[in-house]
């Protein structure tokens, strides 16, 4: 089954290699730079912003020279930028950097998307999401030692090495013999449509975007400031935290099956306050401590999104289903944007644990709405719920590979 696509997932992983160490060392060559707080939230919110507007625009680019030109274009700009940031002087000349970045890794992961939608019939579907997904997280964690090499001259040996991963990446992609697909058919669905479904579902959406944005680009930022680790150590940190990411995906997705989702949401953030809390505390002493409480942070952060997705599906309708996952994978890139933003101004306040403080925070509003929709609407019963599936935050490309657009819908409210 994965055969015909596996030039595909190569090539996915070693972007997303190249990607996620590509964002932690920009972060930490800002932190170096010794520019404020809000500085480098605003430089590193770019990539974001350049993600949504990607996700929005990108597929022109594709319907007009077709995926594998499109593809090694995207790439292709993604390595020149990956040059030009140790070339050009921060903070403001990297700041169209970061945007372009984020705009072209969006148009990679539409052609690899569309790409992988095409192969997935009605029961290949949750088996080949997951392979992508796979692929994606241990790309992001394993590409982070790139950062464990020698940063003599500025960090331009990893920032050549980055360009090097995105550039080989588009080989599988350009020598593939598939035939091109056509683009998914992602209609837009109204904002307030999508609240009447389900408030709970977007605003754990928004949270959770929140809190993944500002760890992704400020991560490395406290694991220098506030933990004292060298470059190597902040590399190692994110590597953890990511991993830890796919660890508890799975255990809270099974248990919002068999059990009120909404109950599960609401331990979720909980769990969430607790590990933020956890992470700024063993923050002084670092070592195990650190990264242990990192690996349980980024285990709760990362099942948020996809427990949020599940449960707005639970009161959509079938035809309803892939537009509704577009619209909430914009609002995760919504708070993505923000996050850095807002928690640049803490960090500045409150210094390098300000991070999952604010992680906490926003935690805790989340929990005070979700026990709060607890009570306003009737549960959909348990044995009426749909099937847990992770997601990715990517783009609205992604939706049709969730098997559950397939199924019929199970109940209604919020």
């Amino acid at each position: 089954m994965l055969r015909p696509i596996a030039a595909l997932l190569v090539g996915v992983f070693v972007t997303m290699a190249g990607s996620g160490s590509l964002g932690t060392a920009v972060s930490l060559r800002l932190e170096a730079a010794e520019l404020p707080r809000p500085v480098i939230g605003f430089v590193m919110s770019a990539y974001f912003a350049g993600l949504t507007l990607g996700s929005l625009l990108a597929y022109r680019v594709v319907l007009r020279v077709g995926h594998i030109r499109a593809f090694t274009a995207f790439a292709s700009v993604v390595s020149a930028v990956t040059l030009l940031y140790p070339l050009l002087p921060p903070p403001l000349a990297w700041v169209p950097l970061r945007l372009a970045e984020g705009f072209c890794m969006a148009g990679i992961f539409i052609c690899v998307e569309s790409w992988l939608n095409d192969h997935a019939g009605p029961a290949s579907r949750g088996r080949i999401l997951a392979a992508y997904m796979i692929c994606l997280y241990l790309g992001q964690a394993s590409g982070q030692v790139l950062l464990a090499l020698d940063w003599s001259n500025d960090g331009m040996r990893v920032f050549l090495l980055v360009s090097v991963l995105i550039s080989v990446a588009v080989l599988p992609v350009a020598l593939t013999r598939m035939p091109p697909p056509a683009l998914p058919e992602v209609a837009s669905f109204p904002a307030r449509r999508l609240w009447v479904a389900s408030p709970l579902g977007v605003v754990g959406t928004v949270a959770s975007g929140l809190v993944l944005g500002s760890v992704y680009a400020l991560g490395p930022v406290f694991a220098r400031d506030a933990a004292g680790f060298e470059a190597q150590g902040a590399a190692l940190f994110m590597g953890v935290l990511i991993t830890g990411g796919v660890l508890l995906q799975w255990p809270l997705g099974r248990l919002s099956d068999a059990f009120d989702r909404r109950r599960v949401i609401v331990a979720t953030l909980a769990l969430l306050v607790v590990a933020a809390l956890l992470v700024a505390s063993a923050a002084e002493g670092g070592g195990v401590a650190l990264l242990g409480s990192a690996a349980f942070f980024g285990g709760v952060a990362f099942a948020l999104y996809p427990l949020c997705a599940a449960h707005t599906n639970d009161h959509l309708a079938r035809d309803e289903r892939v537009a509704a996952s577009g619209g909430l994978v914009l609002a995760y890139s919504s708070g993505a944007t923000a996050g850095p933003l807002l928690t640049s101004a803490v960090m500045m306040a409150l210094g390098g644990w300000g991070l999952f403080l604010f992680a906490a925070l926003v935690g805790l509003l989340g929990l005070v709405f979700a026990a709060w929709r607890l009570f306003a609407r009737a549960p959909v019963p348990a044995e009426r719920q749909g099937a847990f599936q992770p997601l990715p935050g990517t783009t609205p490309t992604a939706a049709p590979l969730d098997p559950r657009t397939s199924l019929p819908a199970t109940g209604r409210g919020a």
